[in-house]
């Protein structure tokens, strides 16, 4: 693999890492790809794993999650599954599945942050440290939203994950877009990245050739529209712009309008079946 680009941990640990890119796969690799993980996840800026309200960052954040939620519950309804059995793996604070059991889903989810369950807990939601805990359960649907690219052993991984699914279930997976406008743009400062969190950068033919080995196809792809204007927000702070708000609302606004003719949003949802 050739080096793609040169990066670093803005939000944590202040590291270099570098970028490579697997052609076959058409995907980005981090590297190094540190053995403890959890160390980068150990802090106050990792949002996902709190419910913080502290900064305008974080309030911006939470208000642009609840509506999220809302979009994504009407995303799974669509699906016209049968049951309604759901698997959220990398469930955060649980605030999904909260949400999808007031909706009337038998819910279950998987998190290995010990602070984020006992978060979830708070809620009544009890997740599960590892997705070992569930071999041999069937769902209906499972969801990774900005999960899959944290996995280690990412071929064993998405084994795993589609073992669990029902023969006619569905998989969905949201992930950042490294062939969108605002990571061409950004480039080292690109948030999206968020290494070494981030293990894995994906495009649209990486997510088709991987889960195309675990007999996966992609059903549809659907677009997250807020993804651009808040990782352009954490962008132009990683440049260090102090008028980061108005250049953000810009490039994320034109990276939505370059997307309605490219179809490369600044992060995509897959909607994955069985191939039959």
């Amino acid at each position: 693999m050739k080096l793609f680009l040169k990066t670093k941990d803005f939000s944590v640990s202040k590291e270099d890492f570098e970028l490579h890119l697997d052609e076959a796969l058409d995907m980005l690799v981090t590297s190094p790809q540190p053995e403890n993980l959890d160390a980068y996840y150990e802090s106050e800026d990792y949002i996902s794993h709190t419910d913080s309200q502290k900064s305008f960052t974080d309030k911006l954040y939470q208000a642009v999650k609840q509506k999220n939620l809302q979009n994504k519950i009407q995303l799974v309804d669509n699906q016209n599954n049968k049951s309604k059995s759901l698997l959220d793996i990398g469930a955060g604070t649980g605030d999904f599945l909260v949400l999808a059991q007031s909706k009337g889903y038998e819910v279950a989810g998987v998190e290995p942050n010990t602070r984020a369950r006992q978060l979830a807990l708070q809620k009544s939601v009890n997740l599960e440290p590892k997705l070992d805990s569930f071999l041999g359960t069937k769902f209906q649907t499972i969801t990774l939203w900005h999960v899959l690219e944290h996995l280690p052993n990412l071929q064993e991984q998405i084994s795993d994950i589609t073992s669990l699914l029902e023969e006619d279930g569905t998989l969905i997976i949201a992930v950042p877009n490294f062939k969108s406008f605002d990571a061409k743009h950004y480039g080292t400062y690109w948030a999206g990245y968020d290494v070494p969190r981030h293990l894995w950068h994906f495009s649209k033919t990486s997510i088709t050739k991987l889960f195309d080995r675990h007999g996966m196809e992609v059903a549809s792809i659907r677009p997250m529209w807020f993804d651009a204007f808040y990782v352009s927000m954490l962008s132009e702070k990683y440049k260090g712009n102090t008028w980061y708000l108005p250049s953000a609302f810009f490039v994320g606004l034109w990276s939505n309008l370059m997307a309605i003719f490219n179809k490369e949003h600044s992060s995509l949802i897959y909607i994955l079946k069985r191939k039959k």
